[in-house]
């Protein structure tokens, strides 16, 4: 049974004519009068699974690669804490937190209007450009000798690097239909997790091998080879990374005809009354759209307990392991919310169901949280019930951004707006978030676990409320007029 998509008359225009055209930044839009093929778009199994082929091995690896650099990055700060930078620059418990918390007030700075930029360029060179600035940086760290310097430096890095995380949520849902997205972010997002793993690994052959090599300190050398690492990388990725599905070269003229359609029966991309509203009234809308506002508290606690990333190798130390056996430990945490993020973001897309999977997850962190809070005597134990209260932290965000870019999903531009809002706001919750795990607290640290249980108990709430809220009160957009007829 085809489709013909369009918002005037259900008989005369090609879905991919002009007004469709724009969201897509198809430089050549079709055009029947001077004598294009008009392409009837009709549901295809056999096309759409080739095509999803396609897309996949082309987007998913790469922004996999340039989110483990991006996550390696930022985080880097907690190995090369325990590496020795914390002894090096004379750092108290409370200029660590700075150092850590200071990142995500510049981090919030550009969020929304990187991410408006993204809506109107091209992501190719965009994402790319990003990536290789902040590279420039993290190399920068070579030269810190002082506190001040490593403070300035994690402020100077969260502004560069605040457009790329939600600039790759919002670029993916350029691309995808709503109910493929949740397992297509968790596969990105796992790129995180294996970072926190290759992050240890890391830390620790440095630790044993380049201590002191050349004159630098290990910590120093954690910097400067992952961000070599990035600067090369972010080269890489501008011969590889596409842009949008209506001007991709790799797609034929049949696939990405399809590419765009699918989109539109799928009520993803804009019409031409939505292409029509500009910056300031996206903004507007979304930040008088109560949605954003439900959406950014979820996220907030997801990403105020999601500071416990930054002291997973201090944890270590206080469960009696050092050195580079500390880092080591650091790994199977990771393995077991890779495992449990994949699992719950899969879970999501097959059921269809968004709420009751971070439901689920929070609740796992909760009671998990709270067993590693509550037994003080065996080491072991806590280990295991802390590799499974991060895994729900690690799984609650992903399943809320997707929750989000699935439930405000048009105009692309407020889409836009509300993401980065979200995003920002949330990692602005790092700032304090970063408080919550004082040294004077080890080797317990009892205000971290409990402040991270509640945290939780925040992101079980905020689903169930967005689970009754949506469903009394479903998202307000005009559905684009969609004809099935008979496939010729």
């Amino acid at each position: 049974m085809p489709i013909m998509a369009d918002t005037q008359a259900l008989d005369a225009v090609d879905p991919l004519e002009r007004k469709y055209s724009n969201p897509v930044h198809d430089d050549k839009p079709l055009d029947a009068d001077a004598g294009d093929e008009v392409y009837v778009f009709a549901p295809n199994a056999e096309l759409e699974k080739r095509i999803l082929r396609k897309i996949d091995l082309r987007l998913i690896p790469i922004a996999m690669i340039m989110y483990l650099l991006n996550y390696l990055d930022r985080n880097n700060v907690g190995n090369a804490k325990t590496a020795g930078m914390q002894k090096d620059l004379n750092l108290s418990s409370s200029d660590y937190s700075l150092a850590v918390s200071i990142f995500f007030v510049g981090y919030l700075c550009l969020q929304v209007p990187s991410n408006m930029i993204l809506s109107r360029t091209r992501p190719r060179f965009y994402l790319p450009g990003i990536m290789f600035v902040w590279g420039c940086l993290v190399i920068g760290y070579v030269g810190v000798n002082t506190k001040a310097g490593l403070i300035g430096l994690r402020f100077v890095l969260g502004v560069v690097e605040a457009g790329f995380f939600p600039g790759i949520l919002l670029y993916m849902s350029f691309w995808y239909k709503k109910m493929e997205l949740a397992r297509r972010f968790a596969v990105f997002y796992s790129a995180s997790l294996l970072a926190g793993a290759f992050g240890g690994l890391l830390a620790g052959a440095i630790l044993s091998g380049l201590n002191g090599a050349s004159g630098l300190p290990a910590w120093k050398w954690l910097f400067l080879i992952e961000g070599l690492m990035t600067v090369c990388f972010s080269v890489i990725a501008v011969f590889i990374l596409p842009d949008f599905p209506g001007n991709t070269k790799w797609l034929s003229k049949e696939e990405r005809d399809y590419a765009v359609g699918r989109l539109i029966a799928d009520n993803n991309i804009d019409s031409e009354e939505d292409t029509a509203i500009g910056h300031w009234k996206s903004i507007v809308m979304a930040v008088k759209d109560w949605r954003t506002w439900l959406f950014c508290f979820g996220q907030s606690c997801n990403t105020a307990a999601g500071t416990i990333t930054y002291f997973i190798p201090t944890l270590m130390s206080a469960l009696g392991y050092s050195g580079k056996h500390a880092q080591y430990m650091t790994v199977p945490i990771y393995m077991v919310a890779l495992v449990i993020v994949l699992v719950t973001c899969f879970s999501s897309d097959i059921t269809q169901e968004r709420p009751k999977h971070i439901m689920a997850v929070a609740a796992l962190s909760v009671v998990s949280l709270a067993i590693t809070a509550g037994v003080q005597g065996n080491p072991h134990v806590r280990y295991a019930f802390l590799a499974f209260g991060a895994s729900g932290i690690w799984a609650c965000s992903p399943m809320t951004l997707t929750y989000l870019s699935n439930t405000i999903s048009r105009p692309a531009e407020k889409r836009a707006v509300s993401v980065g809002i979200v995003n920002a706001l949330a990692n602005l919750s790092s700032v304090y978030g970063s408080y919550i795990w004082p040294s004077t607290s080890a080797p317990k640290y009892i205000p971290g676990f409990v402040t991270s249980t509640m945290l939780q108990f925040g992101s079980f709430a905020f689903a169930v409320a967005a689970w009754y809220l949506l469903k009394k009160y479903p998202y307000p957009v005009k559905a684009l007029a969609v004809r099935m007829e008979a496939t010729s």
